[in-house]
């Protein structure tokens, strides 16, 4: 872990990454890739350290109060969260502030801060999203090792629903030959299904790889799929997108699942949601 002192907080979109880096260990973290110019070791965490100065002064300058996002290049809930509580303190003026709140985890720690969730839902909209790539928890510690088991991201979920608090699922990234089957698809869609998630988000049944993230993937194809590795040189190269085999069966089969259950499965409609800022009105009748 190191510190450094960041020149802005949040993008022109309204999205924020308070640390750089992760301790999750996923094996096919985009993140990794050379493309994002990180002059560190992944696991060597980025603190902001006046991140949340920054953050104070970019909410007072917005001129409308929307969603803030966090999570999309660094999980804001990894297991330094717990030491040094920024999204905690984030939430806390997120809140102050009056602005919603969207964020992509993979830890059960969320629910640690579910008061503050809670109170920005009540107040404005909170939406926490979580990945979900595979139910079978052996699979699971291989491929993420650093998280938290999938059924307990099911249990987060849950709790999470009965806070009144709404739930995005994304179901990616589904990998070529080792969980792109209907079993897992399934299975995942089960417990998205037990969770009352309101949407799921899928990019297509595959993953992305890129110089960086595709070195790393490839060293742990050899350690825990020997063999594996060649087969993806020898169908793939170094293609970007890498697609299931099986893509347009699954494809169908969550397409099908997600409309007989009511789950919001279009992309766009969920992003559109995502960033939809609804502001409730909490003003106490006179009478």
């Amino acid at each position: 872990m190191h510190y450094v002192q960041a020149k802005s907080i949040l993008s022109a979109r309204n999205g924020m990454n308070l640390y750089r880096g992760c301790q999750h260990g996923c094996i096919y973290c985009d993140s990794r890739s050379h493309c994002y110019g990180m002059e560190h070791e992944f696991e060597d965490i980025e603190v902001k350290e006046n991140s949340l100065s920054l953050l104070v002064d970019a909410l007072r300058r917005r001129r409308k109060v929307c969603m803030i996002g966090t999570g999309s290049m660094s999980d804001p809930y990894m297991p330094l969260e717990k030491e040094l509580g920024y999204t905690r303190q984030a939430l806390e003026l997120i809140h102050k502030y009056g602005f919603g709140a969207t964020l992509i985890t993979k830890s059960d720690l969320v629910l640690r801060d579910i008061d503050l969730l809670q109170a920005i839902n009540e107040q404005a909209k909170c939406v926490v999203q979580m990945t979900l790539t595979t139910f079978d928890e052996k699979l699971c510690k291989i491929l993420e090792p650093g998280v938290c088991s999938s059924a307990k991201r099911v249990e987060a979920l849950k709790v999470l629903k009965d806070a009144g608090i709404p739930t995005v699922v994304w179901l990616c990234p589904i990998l070529p030959l080792i969980n792109d089957s209907a079993e897992n698809i399934n299975g995942i869609l089960d417990y998205c299904e037990q969770a009352k998630v309101r949407g799921i988000i899928n990019f297509g049944m595959g993953l992305t790889l890129r110089d960086g993230n595709r070195e790393y993937f490839y060293n742990a194809l050899d350690r825990h799929f020997p063999g594996l590795k060649d087969e993806y040189i020898r169908r793939w190269g170094n293609a970007y997108e890498i697609a299931s085999p099986r893509k347009h069966e699954l494809s169908a089969l969550f397409h099908q699942r997600c409309e007989s259950a009511g789950i919001m499965h279009n992309n766009d409609e969920i992003f559109a949601y995502l960033n939809e800022f609804e502001e409730k009105d909490t003003q106490m009748s006179l009478f």
